[in-house]
């Protein structure tokens, strides 16, 4: 039996229509190496009930078989088993096997869709206070308020390398320099922006939310300014009135929330989508129901709803969980819980909270609707969220349905380390962030390094069999709808720049120094990244700065700010063409994908549908090599000819033409150090 030639996956190729519902009747289909099989059965549930299917089509080399099902209200799961004479194998999402694994087993769950639009849209996160500043009328003032204790520093040098700490200091990137920088950003090829948080929050990274319900001022417009700052030696907030004027006052909170308004509409006019930071497990410990800076406390327009921790007869006393109940334990209540242990990250406490559970439905359901009509929430520590897991689970599939409601085609996803499945199942979130699938594989294949240059493993550099053993592990962990809209990063604010993993220098920038960040990367390796990147099944998503050679260890370095006049122009063009090579190539999106070959620091992969084909090549080592590939597995003809769509190697890259000969089902290329090579079939 040929095995290498069976294959399956949840595309449109093979689960037709791709995204049924309850009650459709679908198609589901198999591949075998033609005329090489005698059965195909369908084994479906728990128990493995057994049906026979019919071979229905043959192309060269394949022989397809069918079978109808129609769907009821439950997911059908299901593998296969192939028969030929006395061998028999089984086929789930990670391949052939000699025995039934369930934990594998192919799923369709009726009714589950993700958005069209996002799958394998070309992603872009936007850390703002370092993207640029358009507004430097909004930028946060020496002194304005302490955080952590000590005073907030506006940097004047934008060219200057982050801080440790960094948290409190500000260069003075906003919303109208996203604005400003459209044309730029539309000319890449972007085609959704996601933003880390927008809402009123005291640090530069946002995850502390003070106010929900409103775009912050020093992001968005400050049309009434006064008060003043801290005087030296104050570390008292409550004396902090430039602060609480800029945050507080409805003016600046209406005017930065119709900023938000016009910027998406722009973008949309743009043909641009947006995604928002959702921070709903934990709120900071400036927000308004909290108040422990006491930034609302003086503020006529709050008095009648004080935070929880400043009275107990806070509307909000519920929101959060407080280890001291007595009276008195007001007024400036300590004792809450914070998450981690943070107490500058108040946990929310939604168990005990139906009103707190129906405002953050408000709010999930506010930003997707008009005038604001973002497109999609990046739900930060989704599941840690609630005090349990059967808690956190009903939660979003409550969060689900409410923002939903509103509109069906917004995007649902979540940061998540580890197996995602148990949220994954067409009823909670649409996807991930795809760190086991995508980043760190990828990442420890190709620099051998940890997502955070914490760590350097040798065993894993250039280790093809751990690379494709894990990403099919992985990958097999999600639906091929939420595959499809899978976040894939290189790069992001919580982990070092790939650039700087090309270095192999483990680490972290306060040991290290910020200069290490730059020495000895290798601009070709991540060359190859970024190729597998926009040619992978999921979201290719850049990390701000990324496509301009921007470097940085784990953060706070990470968030260095973008280098406006400075750019890599080589990285950038780069960029540029690959990304207009995802986007022409509509298999990129949602076509197969299949491993052709692989071994030691070379991979080769396929991505087909209907009568296209692309193959991907690529040479991680520092000696050239001849490889032979099995193009035929990937649906290529056996005599035809590929024509060349990129080749990437240490000194630069070419898109120039150039023809390929295939031959009896193979192809063989002649790489170069660290290289990339994409090839298409040319159609007689």
């Amino acid at each position: 039996m040929r095995r290498d030639a069976l294959f399956c996956d949840g595309t449109s190729s093979y689960v037709m229509p791709a995204e049924p519902k309850a009650g459709e009747t679908v198609t589901l289909r198999f591949r075998t190496a033609e005329n090489d099989v005698a059965d195909v059965i369908l084994l479906v549930g728990e128990e493995k009930a057994r049906y026979t299917m019919q071979k229905a089509d043959s192309i060269e080399n394949f022989d397809f078989w069918e079978i109808q099902w129609t769907l009821d209200e439950d997911p059908l799961v299901y593998c296969f088993e192939i028969q030929r004479g006395g061998e028999i194998c089984y086929y789930n999402r990670c391949g052939v096997s000699d025995r039934i694994v369930d934990y594998y087993d192919f799923k369709i769950v009726p009714g589950f869709s993700t958005p069209d639009w996002a799958k394998g849209a070309v992603m872009y996160q936007i850390f703002v206070d370092r993207f640029y500043n358009g507004d430097s009328q909004n930028d946060v003032e020496d002194r304005e308020y302490i955080y952590i204790g000590a005073p907030c520093e506006q940097v004047k040098d934008w060219g200057s390398i982050p801080a440790t700490p960094d948290i409190r200091r500000f260069y003075g990137g906003d919303l109208q320099g996203v604005m400003d920088k459209l044309d730029y950003l539309q000319d890449l090829g972007i085609e959704v922006i996601y933003f880390n948080p927008l809402f009123v929050s005291p640090s530069n990274h946002k995850y502390d939310i003070q106010d929900y319900d409103y775009i912050d001022p020093h992001y968005g417009k400050i049309v009434k300014d006064g008060g003043e700052v801290l005087a030296e030696g104050d570390m008292d907030n409550t004396h902090a009135t430039k602060y609480q004027i800029r945050t507080g006052d409805k003016e600046n909170l209406e005017a930065s929330n119709a900023l938000f308004a016009k910027l998406v509409d722009e973008m949309h006019k743009r043909g641009m989508r947006v995604i928002l930071d959702g921070v709903f497990n934990h709120c900071g410990s400036f927000n308004k129901w909290m108040d422990r800076e006491r930034i609302y406390e003086q503020q006529p327009a709050y008095q009648d709803k004080q935070g929880a921790f400043v009275s107990s007869q806070s509307p909000y006393r519920s929101f959060f969980h407080f280890f001291k109940e007595e009276e008195s334990a007001w007024p400036y209540n300590y004792n809450y819980d914070g998450w981690w242990g943070h107490d500058t990250l108040p946990k929310l406490n939604y168990e005990d909270s139906p009103k707190l559970v129906q405002y953050i439905m408000d709010i999930g359901k506010k930003w997707v609707s008009p005038p604001y009509n973002i497109d999609g929430w990046r739900l930060d520590v989704a599941a840690d969220l609630g005090y349990s897991n059967e808690y956190n689970h009903m939660f979003w599939k409550e969060f689900r349905k409410q923002v939903k409601s509103v509109n069906p085609d917004v995007l649902i996803l979540a940061e998540h380390y580890g197996d995602p499945g148990e949220w994954l199942q067409g009823d909670q979130w649409d996807s991930v962030m795809n760190y086991d699938a995508f980043m760190e594989p990828l990442t420890w294949f190709l620099t051998g390094m940890e997502k955070h240059s914490n760590e350097r493993r040798i065993d894993l550099w250039g280790n093809a069999e751990i690379f494709v053993n894990s990403m099919k592990h992985f990958m097999a962990c999600m639906l091929t709808p939420s595959l499809q809209v899978a976040m894939n990063e290189l790069s992001n604010h919580d982990h070092s720049r790939f650039l700087t993993r090309t270095n192999h220098i483990a680490g972290r920038v306060e040991q290290l120094g910020y200069k290490a960040a730059e020495e000895g990367i290798n601009e070709a390796v991540f060359c190859e990244a970024v190729a597998v990147q926009m040619t992978w099944v999921g979201a290719p998503t850049i990390y701000y700065g990324d496509e301009v050679g921007v470097v940085g260890f784990t953060d706070p370095d990470n968030r260095r700010t973008f280098p406006w006049g400075n750019e890599n122009q080589r990285l950038l063009n780069f960029h540029k063409e690959m990304i207009r090579i995802h986007k022409e190539q509509e298999i990129l999106r949602t076509g197969s994908i299949k491993m052709l070959t692989w071994k030691n620091n070379v991979l080769a992969y396929g991505r087909f549908q209907d009568d296209e084909q692309i193959v991907v090549i690529l040479n991680n080592s520092k000696e050239l090599k001849e490889i032979t590939v099995p193009v035929w597995l990937a649906e290529v003809p056996q005599n035809t000819r590929m024509y060349r769509l990129m080749y990437t190697y240490e000194e630069g890259f070419t898109t120039g033409y150039d023809e390929y000969i295939v031959q009896d089902g193979e192809v063989v290329v002649n790489m170069g150090r660290h290289s990339v090579l994409i090839l298409k079939t040319l159609k007689e």
